[in-house]
């Protein structure tokens, strides 16, 4: 059972927290999240999976930064969002894909419990000018049944801003 975008309404301060919330986001079944002004870009042109790898950031001035092909950005949500009891699930928006630019395709399932700003990997097929405060994806809710572990791996719980790969630490 995914929520409606009134039943996300119903749960806000209870059972879904995503700050700050603006009404006009809600959709029919989910709700919009928007790009933070912050990115990173990785350093090397080729990764490592069981090494840290550096990342330099960017800013997304409010006229637009052009993004490159073949380029991997990380972006974040402005928005905090936390949940006990629904499996969060993150998509890009139809509109920005729509314009070849790519949100999230691999890594959108959310852990039951988890609370902090999404991480958004960020591809695009040409180049495209984005900017700060689009709302770039949709984060929905899924309902969980049976029992449940709470949120364990901790990687990348409770973070303050856009998190690289930690891949590495599961090779230690």
């Amino acid at each position: 059972m995914i929520l409606s975008g009134k039943e996300i309404i119903n749960k806000l301060g209870k059972e879904i927290i995503i700050e700050p919330f603006n009404e006009k986001q809600v959709n029919p079944n989910s709700y919009n999240l928007k790009l933070h002004n912050e990115l990173l870009v990785y350093n090397d042109s080729v990764l490592d999976m069981k090494k840290e790898n550096t990342a330099r950031k960017l800013i997304v001035p409010e006229e637009g930064l052009k993004l490159e092909p073949n380029r991997l950005y990380l972006g974040r949500t402005v928005e905090y969002t936390a949940t006990e009891n629904y499996v969060p699930m993150l998509e890009g928006r139809s509109s920005v894909g729509r314009l070849g630019l790519f949100i999230h395709v691999t890594a959108g399932f959310g852990d039951v419990g988890f609370h902090g700003y999404w991480t958004l990997e960020i591809f695009c097929v040409q180049p495209i000018v984005i900017y700060p405060n689009v709302e770039l994806c949709q984060i929905y809710y899924h309902a969980v049944e049976g029992e449940y572990d709470k949120y364990s791996s901790g990687k990348y719980q409770n973070n303050k801003g856009v998190q690289p790969s930690l891949l590495y630490k599961d090779f230690k």
